[in-house]
């Protein structure tokens, strides 16, 4: 009898994808927040790809050492129609309209090493524009 291989819960995916999201968004590597918590990196894999749970009294050191509150790890959740059963969205799309997502941070983290302030404000311009021929392209 081959055993089929257990596939993670929903939940547990989402919060290992916003941990992720949080350690890289600090430039934290995954051993450096082991050595915090006093694991290996293999089992902050584990955590992020949600194959590995988090219990309770863990997920609350790991928000102590990321400098923020465990209800960050659960951000989206509650949006979704059935509850926590079922999360559609593979998790990189889930946190996409976050202030916090990997896009943002990396959009952000560029336009801070502009140096010329002119050139800063053409960028902006450029988004502002973009995002305005997106909206008018919805109403099509």
């Amino acid at each position: 009898m081959v055993e089929a291989k257990k596939t993670p819960n929903p939940v547990d995916v989402h919060v290992g994808s916003r941990l992720r999201l949080r350690r890289t968004s600090l430039g934290m590597s995954q051993e450096k927040l082991g050595e915090h918590l006093g694991i290996t990196f293999q089992q902050i894999q584990k955590y992020e790809k949600g194959t590995n749970r988090i219990g309770a009294s863990r997920l609350q050191n790991i928000s102590a050492v990321l400098s923020t509150p465990v209800s960050f790890f659960f951000d989206g959740l509650d949006s979704q129609p059935s509850g926590l059963t079922e999360l559609n969205e593979p998790a990189s799309d889930f946190v996409h309209d976050a202030p916090h997502s990997a896009e943002m941070l990396q959009l952000t983290r560029a336009f801070q090493r502009i140096a010329d302030p002119k050139v800063r404000r053409r960028v902006l311009d450029l988004v502002r524009a973009l995002s305005s021929a997106d909206d008018e392209g919805e109403n099509d």
